[in-house]
């Protein structure tokens, strides 16, 4: 039984402490006890290794980075889809204590060029190909040197800290190196002695993940997480769903997002349960077939996952009984959805999870024997050693059942923005208190439900947008003078982008020119599905752009109507 709030503050008092370890000890811990059990399954790629096998090649991808000339607290991107490459350097980074950058596979030249340049990245790891990207001709593009390197670091012109390009599949391209080779190169006994007599220097509180988010300034920020933010989060996520060394974890949510590093791998590793990949990136039917044949006891996803699955074809086929919970977060879940999932996926101890890439990412998650109207109609409690308040505009705690601004405080909050106090000291106050930007409210129980946005923030299939990003990208069309764009509502992605757009005196353009322009250049979910030519903005009298005007007058236009979710 839980006290009635008299303030919407709660903080997650735990009798079991926080986890004061790197996440490479924790993977030898776990190894330790589990080292037969099943690790890592990675279905299009045939593999399926054992805790034991997991740890020896992750170190051996360490020790490699190691031996190239990459010292500890350097950072390295990685662009790729889902595989087991994507694991290796996810641990093999912790464990040589080097900052693992999660660079979106969505991602085009400008936006890899920035993300590279930000932070400084020593090496890239890159796919060569998925689906309809050329990870290999992109990186040529930016970095034409490369294919002329015969040994030796890179000296790139747009990219002067890149020092190496390692590639992930084949064919092999000149200049590159192979991920094999660099395992190889940390194979060796000399290598890996060097690996383990650094990992004692090496400190909970060591930042070990850079997470891209867009930004309201138009670039994006590098939020940059420790070993302690991130272990202990997934750690927590998975006590919540009562995870043991049984449990198999059914993960195509993409491994560069929280969800599938921390939600997901982590959850797994500080457990000794098995993580399960359906195929590079999301596919509904080989989902299913994953967590049937696999007998999956938890799967992840973002709403608009779990409809492309209940709706397909194929569905009635499988058999789901396996499953046990999961987690549904990323976006607003709508309630039909939620009751389905519950009663046609067998998924009954599911939960929702609602955080920020910045806050590790779960501060709040429902919980496995919470009431259904709790799992539908919420986002449950907050998370064990977790602080949250919801305020007012003055900074006030708000009484229970009063709408605010959402406020995280605890060992789940980044350490700032990468190379950016200005923009980390508006995030965080000198109290240590993450501002969100999201409206919440919190009942007399502790339970929290997320009603809006004070950010200028579109959130489409899981993928959060910050219109002044696309909106200063557009700027650049040489057509335009203007331009704004909102989120509209859509009944399978959740929101769509939409850009009005005033054009220069005597020009003239078609929809259709405004996307190709953004083509290439610019992340596909970031590429306005609506554009609309206009004369002039909905404006206040003190000429703000009112988009809350703009955003009802395309749901009027198209005939849209919002949907309920929690």
């Amino acid at each position: 039984m839980h006290t009635p709030l008299t303030r919407s503050y709660v903080h997650g008092a735990s009798d079991e402490p926080l986890l004061g370890e790197t996440i490479g000890a924790n993977l030898r811990a776990t190894v330790a006890r589990f080292p037969d059990r099943p690790a890592l399954v990675v279905r299009h790629q045939g593999v399926r290794w054992t805790y034991r096998e997991l740890l020896d090649r992750a170190e051996a991808f360490g020790a490699g980075l190691l031996a190239l000339g990459i010292a500890p607290g350097e950072r390295v991107g990685i662009w790729s889809p889902n595989n087991a490459e994507w694991v290796l350097a996810q641990y093999g980074t912790a464990l040589a204590g080097i900052i693992l950058v999660n660079i979106n596979p969505a991602y085009r030249l400008s936006e890899v060029e920035y993300a590279l340049n930000k932070v400084g990245c020593a090496a890239l790891i890159t796919a060569t190909q998925h689906k309809t990207s050329d990870y290999v001709g992109m990186v040529n593009a930016l970095a034409p040197e490369l294919a002329l390197r015969r040994e030796g670091r890179l000296h790139a012109a747009k990219l002067p800290q890149l020092r190496h390009v390692i590639q992930i599949g084949g064919p092999s391209a000149p200049g590159f190196i192979p991920f094999a080779e660099v395992a190889a190169l940390g194979g060796t006994d000399a290598a890996r002695a060097a690996l383990r007599a650094g990992e004692p220097a090496l400190q909970f509180d060591d930042p070990v993940n850079i997470q891209f988010t867009s930004g309201t300034t138009g670039a994006p920020k590098g939020a940059t997480l420790t070993h302690h933010n991130i272990l202990n989060n997934g750690y927590y996520c998975a006590r919540t769903m009562r995870y043991t060394e049984a449990d198999r974890v059914c993960i195509p949510v993409p491994l560069y997002h929280c969800f599938g590093m921390v939600i997901g791998n982590l959850a797994c590793t500080t457990h000794g349960a098995t993580m399960v990949y359906p195929a590079e990136g999301f596919d509904p039917l080989e989902t299913l077939r994953a967590v049937a044949e696999e007998r999956c006891t938890s799967l992840y996803g973002v709403p608009t996952m779990f409809v492309a699955m209940l709706t397909h074809p194929e569905f009635g086929g499988f058999d789901l009984s396996s499953l046990r919970t999961g987690v549904m977060a990323g976006a607003p879940c709508p309630i039909e959805i939620m009751r389905r999932c519950l009663h046609e996926m067998n998924m009954h101890e599911v939960t929702i999870a609602y955080g920020m890439t910045e806050t590790s990412p779960v501060s709040f998650q429902s919980a496995v024997d919470d009431p259904l109207e709790r799992k539908i109609g919420t986002v449950g409690r907050v998370h064990p050693h977790v602080e949250v308040k919801i305020v007012d505009a003055e900074g006030r705690v708000v009484p229970p059942g009063t709408s605010g601004e959402l406020c995280t405080r605890g060992y789940c909050v980044m350490q700032g923005y990468w190379g950016d106090p200005e923009r980390t000291a508006e995030a965080i106050d000198r109290a240590g208190w993450m501002r969100t930007g999201d409206l919440a409210t919190i009942d007399e129980a502790g339970y929290c439900n997320i009603v809006g946005r004070i950010k200028d923030l579109v959130i489409r299939g899981g993928e959060n947008i910050y219109p002044r990003e696309v909106e200063e990208f557009l700027f650049r069309h040489p057509k335009v003078a203007e331009v704004q764009v909102v989120g509209v509502p859509d009944t399978r992605l959740g929101e769509e982008l939409c850009a009005w757009v005033r054009l220069k005196p005597g020009e003239t353009a078609e929809e259709e020119e405004i996307r190709a322009f953004c083509r290439g250049q610019i992340a596909h979910y970031k590429i306005p599905r609506y554009v609309r030519f206009v004369d002039a903005f909905p404006m206040t009298v003190t000429g703000k752009v009112q988009k809350f005007m703009m955003r009802e007058a395309m749901v009027r236009d198209l005939g849209i109507a919002e949907q309920k979710t929690a």
